[in-house]
């Protein structure tokens, strides 16, 4: 019981998938704000995480939550656990 418990205690963030890298592979932007050292405005930041896309059903600019797992690869942390908006497909 204890260890489905602990289980559930991982890392969780939603981002924008900026790149499609070979196969079951994406790369997302998590982005947040935090106040400046001197200035306490707020100032944006970013992270770059690379997640793992079991299904390859994630496209360039789709909001997706990622949660933290086993190492997959050399880079690889993060799996894709769903698709919160897909990105809007204008075809010109």
């Amino acid at each position: 019981m204890e260890s489905k418990s602990k289980r559930n205690f991982r890392k969780c963030l939603v981002g924008n998938v900026i790149q499609k890298l070979g196969d079951k592979t994406i790369k997302v932007a998590c982005f947040y704000k935090i106040p400046h050292s001197v200035y306490q405005k707020e100032v944006r930041r970013k992270t770059v995480i690379y997640a793992h896309d079991e299904g390859n059903k994630c496209a360039v600019g789709d909001s997706v939550r990622v949660f933290e797992t086993k190492p997959l690869s050399r880079l690889k942390r993060w799996r894709v656990g769903n698709i919160v908006s897909m990105a809007s497909s204008i075809n010109t």
